[in-house]
């Protein structure tokens, strides 16, 4: 007999999942997706001819195993597209054989080169801050002398990392925090670090350090994280592989419902039993498989003991609103070596410092891959991105006004001219990021509600709580299909997944 399993998001959990469950008999995968889209917030939109991702990802992970699934997927390029060429940044192509061209074939993985500053004081700063020329020019010495002194102080008396503010202060110091972590990562939640729990750090950037800087300049011992030179990248942006795994998915006999919104789930001694969809449809369900945020899941379920309610209602999140403008050219000036077309600057990303604007990262599509871009060498195509919550001004103000703060703020810092913008769009990501705050330091109590429900599990960004990247959701969704298919085994292997002393994500 085969059994339904009700996987709720087509992002990048639920979509590994369905085809994770496919390799197994007996086994129906129905993926129910609210949007009209696949990929959740690693989604591909395209605006006219022009490609836009939401957020900007990177392939690339500490796990072979997540390595080896995405490159089955969409295999290795095995030549440099025309920009690396154009612009001499010819990355380390695959010796693979018979490893597609990009240039003559669509379903491809770019091998990109990785870069990504900080733009502060009307100056570019490497991310993460190197101890280079460049970065003492910047700051000056008074300051580099503050920074330095106030890091061997961090070494020798250690806060209680109660805060995401102590975790910083302990691997930064005072004077680094607070010119380089602390106006950003506040502008990102929308509180101050001081009023956020340590484990975001623990979990997007445990193992840096300035002394991992340091021995990444000298060459020393593995790369962290943040410090990795190239990355995949779908030619067509992220979207394009989630694309590609649902038409494996539904080929391989899967149900993939977009527009379909669960909004109850049903239980029956204690097992879920069906899911309502639409508020006027009910589906079977031997099993389901969650990537919803959690805060609606708890909802969605009968009967849940309050204090698991009262936690699940305290849960925050951040949105995200992002403008996407097409133009001439950018504002900036580079030396030869390092200007690419039309002032564009080199980086995929830009964290954007300063004070005054509430823009907190622009995406430069051009290098994440010249096929985003219908004229890249004629066109720059950005997206200036800004983190709010449902509900306040920005998140609530029409798109002509939204569009026309980005450009503002944009030019105000000296990135753009308005009369450079050909075209703009603008595009909204609710909850694209599960909050350190709230009752977050109570989540312990939904989890273990959770793990008393047989046949039911979470898993990814925001079916776990948690600010993963996709290799992390990858690997929560093939650990929530092990754990299906072996009833006797328990479910800490999933909620292990980026809670483990070793980032995934590493060269």
């Amino acid at each position: 007999m085969v059994k339904n399993v009700i996987i709720i998001g087509a992002g990048p959990a639920g979509l590994t999942a369905a085809y994770e469950l496919l390799k197994y008999e007996g086994y129906r995968p129905i993926i129910l997706e609210q949007n009209n889209f696949i990929g959740g917030i690693s989604a591909t939109m395209k605006y006219k001819n022009n490609r836009i991702d939401m957020g900007g990802h990177r392939f690339f992970s500490k796990s072979l195993e997540v390595m080896d699934w995405w490159e089955n997927i969409l295999p290795i390029q095995g030549a440099p597209s025309s920009d690396d060429i154009l612009f001499n940044r010819t990355p380390n192509i695959s010796q693979k054989e018979n490893a597609p061209n990009p240039e003559t074939e669509d379903k491809v993985m770019l091998i990109r080169p990785r870069t990504s500053r900080i733009y502060y004081l009307n100056s570019f700063f490497d991310y993460p801050i190197s101890l280079n020329f460049r970065t003492i020019k910047n700051l000056g010495l008074i300051r580099m002398f503050k920074i330095g002194f106030s890091y061997f102080k961090s070494l020798l008396f250690k806060r209680p990392e109660k805060s995401l503010e102590d975790f910083f202060i302990n691997r930064f110091g005072q004077e680094l925090y607070e010119t380089f972590f602390k106006d950003y990562t506040e502008k990102l939640w929308g509180i101050k670090c001081a009023d956020i729990a340590p484990d975001w750090g623990a979990q997007r950037i445990k193992g840096l350090s300035i002394l991992k800087v340091i021995t990444n300049i000298l060459k020393i011992g593995k790369k962290e994280t943040s410090l990795i030179e190239e990355f995949w990248y779908p030619k067509f942006g992220p979207g394009q592989l989630w694309e590609e795994v649902a038409n494996k998915v539904s080929q391989k006999g899967g149900v993939i419902k977009l527009n379909t919104k669960v909004t109850k789930v049903n239980m029956e001694d204690g097992k879920v039993i069906s899911v309502e969809i639409n508020g006027n449809e009910t589906l079977e369900a031997d099993y389901v498989l969650s990537s919803m945020p959690i805060q609606e899941l708890i909802t969605a379920l009968p009967d849940v003991p309050a204090d698991v309610k009262n936690v699940a209602s305290g849960l925050k999140y951040r949105d995200f609103r992002t403008a996407g403008l097409l133009l001439k050219k950018m504002k900036l000036g580079y030396s030869l070596n390092e200007s690419i077309l039309n002032g564009m600057p080199k980086d995929t990303w830009i964290y954007i410092q300063e004070k005054g604007v509430n823009l907190g990262r622009i995406q430069l599509f051009n290098n994440w891959s010249p096929y985003l871009v219908e004229d890249y060498q004629n066109t720059v195509w950005i997206g200036l991105e800004y983190f709010c919550s449902e509900q306040d001004e920005l998140w609530n103000m029409s798109d002509e006004n939204f569009i026309q703060l980005a450009i503002t703020e944009a030019q105000k810092i000296g990135l753009i001219e308005k009369e450079d913008v050909i075209d703009s769009v603008s595009y909204k990501v609710p909850k694209a990021y599960p909050a350190y705050f709230g009752t977050y330091n109570q989540f312990g109590t939904i989890q273990k509600y959770l793990d008393t429900l047989p046949n039911l599990f979470v898993m990814g960004r925001n079916g776990m709580h948690r600010y993963n990247n996709m290799d992390h959701s990858v690997l929560s969704a093939k650990a929530v299909v092990q754990a299906l298919i072996n009833p006797q085994q328990n479910r800490t292997e999933i909620w292990n997944v980026n809670a483990e002393k070793e980032y995934h994500e590493k060269k």
